[in-house]
């Protein structure tokens, strides 16, 4: 085979120094690289001293800001926390006061009640003077939102009543408050005292009794 002209012993042309090879190429991708990874020596501008505090002047600037404004947030509350506490007690002590001041009319009707009845020897005058200032009393309370709690008749409520006895009854149904030894009240829906009552003991608790104790129920035969 005959090679053509100008062509090496492969078909290839023959390297002039027109074209690259691959070395070459090599040579200078190597170089782009080194070059791109090592950035030129410049000093960077955080390695100033002078731009170093200025950086440092402002930070301390707006740190001693932050802290001022939290004292005196922290002074604002502290204030206002005072405030409402006293305009609390301000309120309490206005309040006691109109309730004291209600009671006080009270406290003149009965002391006229109780001047009428030294100079009286009629008794159902002195119980109707009472009964004017007990009255006046329970009105007061009413005003007030105080009002006495039901309590014979009713079943039995632990929320309204306390048992002081526990009575065998015919007449009632188990857990009835059948007597009442002490009146109880009430302050809108909750209790303000308890009713101290009696109630009615139930079949299986007047059963239990009597098999405790068969001599009442029957006696020895």
């Amino acid at each position: 085979m005959t090679r053509k002209h100008g062509n090496d012993e492969n078909g290839h042309p023959p390297d002039d120094g027109s074209h690259p090879n691959k070395h070459d190429i090599d040579s200078q991708r190597d170089e782009l690289t080194d070059n791109a990874e090592s950035p030129a020596d410049t000093p960077a501008a955080g390695d100033d001293p002078a731009a170093l505090a200025q950086v440092l002047a402002e930070k301390e600037k707006e740190l001693a800001e932050l802290k001022d404004k939290y004292l005196r947030s922290l002074a604002d509350s502290e204030n206002a926390r005072k405030r409402i506490r006293q305009q609390s007690e301000e309120s309490v002590r206005l309040q006691k006061e109109a309730l004291l001041r209600d009671l006080l009319p009270i406290v003149d009707n009965l002391e006229r009640a109780i001047e009428a009845a030294r100079g009286s020897t009629d008794p159902k005058s002195i119980v109707q003077g009472v009964e004017l200032v007990l009255r006046a009393l329970l009105d007061f309370l009413r005003i007030h939102g105080v009002t006495p709690v039901q309590a014979v008749g009713q079943t039995f409520d632990p929320l309204k009543h306390e048992a002081v006895d526990h009575v065998e009854s015919e007449s009632h149904a188990p857990n009835t408050v059948i007597a009442e030894f002490h009146r109880g009240y009430q302050l809108g829906d909750r209790t303000l005292r308890p009713a101290r009552v009696a109630v009615a003991k139930g079949d299986t608790e007047t059963k239990a009794n009597g098999d405790a104790n068969p001599g009442r129920n029957g006696g020895e035969s």
